[in-house]
């Protein structure tokens, strides 16, 4: 049944749900746009069927199992294979990334869960305490240390990665085909057989509920994002809603074909069911209609699937490409330059928010106001608030070598305009006075790396005459005169 199993996954941090096709042995990766609902990009570097393609928290990249045993990882903005992780001697059917994102879990037919660290491509640890196929699994994202399996001995271990074994072992009575931990990790849900149970791990994985809604086996599992309801699918064509504070069934899907996987988009409204037939079902929530009746029909603006319908399709080959002009919108501060009112452009980019995250475009528009010899203007005539502001981010940028030839120069201007009204503001001053120690303590370091670097450059001269002076001498078959002259004084 697991040669079969679709391969699903949700990209969190963007919009759009993608997910790879449930083809039976297939050794390819199609990404689907959520609303084309055809492919727009394609890994298909697999010579075996691939397995658990499984997505990074942030969407870029995805971790993907194989037939051969070897653990694939991708950059989804990329087409080759960044990092081949060997290990296994069985088919790879659990791949997951732990919650720091530098670290792969996986489990494979051979028995064993390994932990991988992504930078070196080394394992980390290996687990060899299952008795049969390990073939589900998942990662807390609270704990990056906690990993969980289901293999088909009917047990399910909790590991802890700063430990030697399992910190926990519940045996669920039939083979686990899914596993699915609460967002809080409070919970633990498996799935095997045509029961799903549900474990309470603050209480030693003591068992909570068995639901037995199922007339055939319980393939895969799954969590809404408020955490609200818990979807299962099974081979009886079956999608059971179940409700997380009851756990009673609220709601059910009917398919054409066994169920193999699940998954929903964000903010749950699309449902995409992978089936043995090979079939990939995806169902848009239905819009709630105006309860207010005809009278507040009204005009409304076009939806968000309206602005982005066709941006993810992918052009054929036989298709005729026209690119439409993109309109270059300008900042508020290119707009004040391109209009010389210097002064404003000055105050927009000492606004807080770019200051303080983008000191470069406030000292990129100062140079361009030096340039055009206006930024003496540009800085005269401020109150002690705007002299106040302009002379904290001269004292916390002044000393960064990419800004410091441009704010010196701010800073010799600033002296001569306001140099008449030092003694009327108590904070000025004190701006001012931190400012020239800065500097002062920025020259003395400066003198120190000189001092520092005239030692290196004698300490290397001395070694360059000491290896020169122990070379042997060769005589010239024709002396020149002074040439012996010209060898000592190269030496010296």
């Amino acid at each position: 049944m697991n040669s079969t199993k679709a391969l699903l996954s949700q990209q969190l941090l963007a919009f759009p749900l993608k997910f790879r096709a449930p083809v039976k042995g297939s050794r390819k990766i199609h990404i689907y746009g959520q609303y084309s609902q055809e492919p727009i990009k394609t890994f298909s570097r697999f010579k075996v069927p691939a397995y658990c393609g499984t997505y990074r928290d942030d969407g870029k990249l995805l971790v993907s199992g194989s037939e051969d045993g070897v653990v694939r990882l991708f950059d989804i903005d990329g087409k080759g294979i960044l990092r081949q992780l060997s290990g296994h001697t069985k088919a790879v059917h659990v791949a997951d990334f732990t919650s720091d994102k530098y670290r792969i879990l996986s489990g494979s037919d051979d028995y064993t869960t390994r932990l991988w660290d992504i930078a070196n491509s080394s394992q980390l640890l290996s687990y060899s305490e299952h008795t049969d196929y390990v073939r589900c699994g998942t990662t807390s994202k609270l704990n990056p240390d906690l990993f969980v399996t289901g293999s088909y001995d009917h047990t399910i271990k909790i590991f802890d990665a700063r430990t030697d074994s399992s910190v926990m072992t519940m045996d669920h009575g039939q083979p686990v085909e899914s596993v699915l931990l609460f967002p809080s990790g409070g919970l633990l849900v498996s799935a095997g057989g045509r029961y799903v149970k549900v474990w309470d791990m603050l209480k030693g994985g003591q068992e909570l509920v068995s639901l037995r809604n199922h007339h055939k086996t319980v393939t895969t599992l799954c969590l809404s994002s408020s955490g609200h309801r818990l979807l299962s699918g099974s081979l009886d064509r079956h999608v059971k809603v179940y409700s997380t504070t009851t756990y009673k069934v609220v709601h059910s899907f009917d398919y054409a074909a066994s169920i193999l996987s699940l998954a929903l988009a964000p903010e749950d409204k699309v449902i995409v069911v992978g089936m043995t037939n090979g079939v990939l079902s995806i169902r848009h929530k239905k819009q709630a209609e105006d309860k207010l009746g005809a009278a507040s029909m009204k005009r409304r603006r076009p939806a968000y699937r309206f602005f982005v319908k066709g941006k993810d399709y992918m052009p054929k080959q036989d298709d005729l490409l026209v690119s439409k002009p993109v309109k270059i919108h300008l900042k508020k501060y290119d707009r004040q330059l391109k209009s010389f009112e210097v002064s404003e452009a000055l105050n927009t980019v000492l606004q807080p928010h770019i200051r303080v995250k983008s000191p470069e475009v406030t000292v990129a528009v100062m140079q361009e106001l030096n340039r055009r010899g206006t930024l003496k203007s540009a800085l005269a005539g401020r109150d002690e608030k705007n002299l106040t502001m302009l002379l904290s981010f001269l004292i916390r940028h002044i000393v960064d070598p990419r800004f410091a030839p441009v704010l010196v120069n701010v800073a010799d201007m600033i002296l001569d305009i306001y140099i008449l009204v030092v003694g009327q503001s108590a904070v000025i001053d004190k701006q001012f006075v931190k400012l020239q120690e800065l500097i002062e303590k920025e020259i003395d370091y400066q003198e120190e790396l000189v001092e520092l670097l005239g030692m290196m450059d004698t300490l290397f001269a001395t070694m360059t005459a000491k290896k020169e002076a122990a070379a042997p001498e060769r005589k010239p078959s024709r002396p020149v005169d002074g040439q012996e002259l010209s060898v000592t004084m190269e030496t010296a």
